[in-house]
């Protein structure tokens, strides 16, 4: 076995490590690897014994790995502290973190507490009478915080404080869910005990037992426990136990912490009456074994139970100590049943196996190319987290979103070794409403469904809201206690399944991805998705449009390396897009408009003119795209906001977007296969808007829309609250920033008349660096400006006309079938670990209703202000008319800010969210009884 420190011993082996591709780093399959944890001698005699027990398993890990190749670690961790895992690789890397503690301990792991003991209803009494002062109360805060983290979020805890009387540490005046905001609330109010006054157990004890009692809030409802902290004490309390724990059903653990010649007789007393454990904490190295030793008596009756406890449990998401990423573990106790010499029977739980399934392993089974962008699976365990949902995950800093102010990362904060699980609850993971409250009770309960309903959807850019209407459909899955759901939009029910018959056409489509057709036919790019194992992926688009054209001009599409149908498809969309480049965009030369471009299902990007290409800034994985899945979402026309830069880059250079969705109906069945689409240049679109809305001959001081008008002010909203276009020049440095920063007054009128509602949520993923990160903001639509008409009529029959060859190909439309398997594209997820994490508040804003026109005064204090807002038909914009902000500049000038911003408070506060808990369901069985 190799041990993770660096002094040479006589049993050293030294395994001869390769780089292997499945775990991403050195391993070795001929040896299991084993780690002690840093405070454990590991000269010990207990630790010697382990070893050598344990060195059986190496050959059961190697015919398990034989009988199924893909399983990844395998793990035994021990009730010592020791694990070993197969196969070997080095623990930690010294060259990257020289001056790094570890501090892993197996016993901490979530695998190993969930796998370990039945769910606990947990009571923490801490002694805070007077005589509790100093290095006492520093060890029993310390010691409190250390066995808190012994609970996962099957269980439920609260921590109570006593002297003359007994007082909840924390907001929480009854059990609460262990899980991470919970404890962290506990660990904070811990952290504030203040010693005084004289100690009587009697009053703690009864609190504590009234508290364990009550059964009108949510609990574990199986092991019942009282941890007392305690530097010792005269009385035993006797009346107390007699009253509340007559049978016993509660387990009474004490401490006696601290370095003092009190009598430990009572609080001895009291754990060995009460079916518990004595423990003592004389100084700060006892805090961590003493604190989890209480877990092999909780085991006890899981051995009793012998084959009934054998049961695969299936833990929560946590990030791999080992760099897997995002993994879920089954796991199994492991117990000792050997008889000693008296004839009595061991009572041992001897630790817990693991072995790992990786969430990326889990999302290449189930499909995503044949579910159109805006469809997704998701899974979620018996609390209610998910653990495969597109929004599960730690999150990176936005594609394309201009990195400002970013302050510097901490290094080395968030170490995967010790890190919580990441528990993210559906109803955070999406927009909340009834139904999906319903349908989240209705997967935990293990029912199978499906409901249609319109619900809010965000954008991929976390920018906007759209409304769409989704199908969930939902089962359990065997043998675990997971549910898994499909969500999909009316118009995926079905997805194009092509053929190209002929090499010559498959040859002709392919040609069209070579560089040197970009001239004629567009800058292309390809979505780096798993085509064909033999195709390396690249992040460099060019690169890895090479390694595809080369392949295919060797291969055939159904090479038994490729998914052919993918491959068919993305080929198939090249033709197509080729062909509305060269027979449509190329005659067509449009005043202002800077680009052309369609994007599509199968995988392709086209851009028009190659030199617009060149400057392209939206992620290749067109599943991936914000304004292609939007598109999809509503029937209009989507204009788009540049990002806002406030670094001083003139981010409205880059264009605003307008796309629309191509719509074709095969046999009845709708299907939106491509997003078609123009780049139009803001400062040309700016002039044509202020000279096609002023009157001509006019006399009058206010003649329309004039450019740097004194009297009016005229800009178009997008349904975010984004500004597109304005009458002003200095607002032209500002298209793309949300209109309340800039017109506040007007922005919350807006607001108040319903032309625009918000939606506030948490990102409870967020990585706190980005300072000042646009995101989201506010919208209205129906205006008199030709300038917009003109735009619309532009040629997008052409579009239309070149989809409508797509009918006569399609020899099939196939349903897609409920998890067939197609490879998911490969997430690095240890690249995007979060540096600190946080929760942020996000709030996006969105049409209210469907109200063309609005009208209103903003009031000031001593002037006002007319407007006049109009819904631009077809679009997603608004046109707003109104008295010049120079008028009237006593305005509330405190802007109204849309972008995420972290939260002071930390989020939804927990002492609220426990006062309605989310239902929620504990494993089925429960070991709490040990018959002596």
């Amino acid at each position: 076995p190799e041990k993770n420190d660096t002094e040479s011993g006589s049993q050293r082996i030294r395994p001869v490590f390769e780089e292997d591709p499945v775990f991403r780093r050195q391993t070795s399959y001929q040896h299991a690897a084993v780690h002690i944890p840093t405070d454990i001698y590991e000269g010990s005699t207990i630790v010697l014994n382990e070893l050598n027990w344990t060195a059986a398993l190496d050959d059961v890990f190697k015919r398990n790995r034989e009988e199924d190749p893909t399983l990844l670690w395998q793990v035994f961790g021990s009730a010592t502290g020791l694990a070993r895992y197969y196969p070997a690789s080095p623990w930690v890397d010294k060259s990257r973190t020289p001056n790094k503690i570890d501090l892993y301990d197996v016993r901490r792991r979530p695998w190993y507490i969930q796998g370990a003991a039945s769910p606990k209803d947990m009571l923490i009494l801490v002694d805070a009478s007077g005589s509790v002062s100093g290095l006492t109360l520093k060890l029993i805060r310390t010691s409190v915080i250390e066995m808190l983290e012994t609970l996962s979020d099957d269980d439920f805890v609260n921590v109570v404080s006593f002297n003359n009387n007994a007082q909840n540490v924390s907001c929480f005046n009854h059990l609460v869910q262990a899980n991470v905001r919970n404890k962290k609330k506990l660990k904070e109010a811990v952290y504030k005990i203040s010693a005084k006054g004289i100690t009587d157990y009697k009053k703690g004890f009864s609190y504590a037992f009234e508290q364990l009692l009550n059964h009108s809030v949510s609990r574990a409802n199986c092991n019942k426990i009282i941890m007392l902290f305690t530097d010792g004490g005269e009385e035993r309390a006797q009346e107390i136990f007699h009253k509340y724990n007559e049978d016993k059903k509660v387990r009474v653990f004490t401490f006696s912490v601290g370095q003092h010649n009190y009598d430990k007789g009572p609080i001895q007393w009291m754990a060995c009456e009460n079916k518990g454990y004595y423990y003592e904490i004389p100084s700060i190295g006892a805090i961590r074994i003493n604190t989890q030793e209480y877990l092999d008596v909780l085991g006890r009756p899981m051995v009793l139970a012998g084959e009934k406890a054998k049961q695969v449990q299936w833990t929560n998401v946590y990030l791999d100590a080992l760099e897997l990423g995002l993994v879920i573990t089954g796991t199994l106790p492991v117990f000792n049943l050997t008889k000693e010499q008296n004839g009595k029977i061991n009572q041992l739980i001897l630790g817990v196996m693991g072995v790992d399934v990786s969430l990326e392993d889990i999302k290449k089974l189930t499909p995503r190319f044949t579910l159109c962008p805006n469809g997704y699976y998701f899974a979620i365990d018996p609390n209610g987290y998910v653990l495969l949902h597109p929004n599960l995950q730690p999150k990176q800093i936005g594609v394309g979103i201009p990195k400002v102010k970013l302050r510097k990362r901490r290094p080395n904060v968030q170490n995967p070794k010790s890190q919580e699980p990441v528990t993210l609850d559906f109803l955070d993971a999406e927009l909340e409403n009834d139904i999906k409250v319903e349908i989240r009770k209705k997967m935990i309960d293990g029912e199978s469904g499906e409901k249609t309903f319109e619900t809010l959807v965000k954008s991929q850019d976390e920018r906007y809201i759209d409304k769409g209407n989704r199908t969930y459909t939902w089962t359990a899955v065997n043998g675990t206690d997971y549910s898994l759901a499909l969500v999909l939009p009316s118009y995926s029910f079905y997805y194009i399944k092509a053929k190209i018959e002929e090499p010559i056409t498959q040859a002709r489509y392919s040609e069209t991805l070579k560089l040197d057709h970009f001239d004629e036919a567009g800058y292309t790019f390809i979505a780096p998705r798993e085509y064909c194992n033999d195709v390396k992926k690249s992040e460099n688009n060019t690169e890895f449009l090479l390694n595809f054209n080369e392949f295919i001009d060797r291969n055939t599409p159904s090479s038994p390396s490729c998914n052919t149908d993918m491959v068919i498809r993305v080929l198939l969309d090249a033709g197509f897009t080729n062909e509305l480049a060269q027979n449509y965009w190329s005659k067509l030369s449009l005043d202002g408009v800077v680009a052309q471009f369609v994007v599509t299902d199968g995988g392709i990007t086209r851009v028009f003119p190659k030199r617009a290409g060149e400057d392209w800034l939206e992620n290749a994985e067109t599943y991936e795209v914000s304004f292609y899945k939007r598109s999809l979402d509503n029937d209009n026309y989507i204009f788009t906001a540049p990002y806002y830069n406030k670094s001083g880059a003139n981010s409205y250079e880059t264009g605003i977007m307008v796309s629309k969705a191509v719509e074709i109906t095969i046999n009845g069945k709708l299907l939106k296969p491509a997003v078609v689409g123009i780049k139009i240049d803001a400062t040309s679109w700016m002039e044509n808007f202020t000279k096609t809305t002023i009157k001509s001959l006019c006399n009058s001081e206010i003649c329309g829309c004039e450019r740097n008008s004194m009297h009016v002010d005229c800009v178009i909203l997008d349904d975010g609250g984004f500004l597109l276009m304005s009458n002003r020049d200095e607002y032209t440095q500002q298209i793309g920033r949300f209109f309340g920063e800039i017109d506040p007054g007007l922005m919350r009128n807006l607001i108040n008349m319903s032309l625009y509602a918000f939606n506030k949520s948490y990102d409870y993923q967020s990585v706190c660096d980005p300072e000042e990160e646009p995101k989201q903001g506010a919208g209205l639509r129906s205006a008199y400006v030709p300038t917009i008409t003109d735009i619309l009529h532009l040629g997008w029959w052409a579009s239309a006309a070149a989809w409508s060859i797509l009918q006569q190909l399609f020899l099939s439309l196939t349903f897609p079938r409920f998890l067939e398997a197609a490879d998911m594209e490969d997430d690095d997820f240890s690249a995007a670990l979060p540096k600190t994490s946080c929760i942020t508040e996000q709030t996006q804003y969105f049409f209210e209703n469907d109200d063309k026109s609005f009208g209103g005064i903003v009031d000031c204090i001593n002037c006002s202000r007319l407007y006049h807002a109009e819904k631009i038909s077809n679009t997603n914009l608004v046109f707003i008319i109104s008295d010049s902000q120079l008028l009237c500049r006593s305005c509330d000038p405190k802007p109204l800010m849309q972008a995420e911003k972290p939260e002071t408070d930390e989020g939804p506060n927990p002492c609220e969210m426990v006062k309605q808990p989310r239902y929620r369901k504990g494993p089925d069985v429960c070991f709490d009884e040990a018959k002596q």
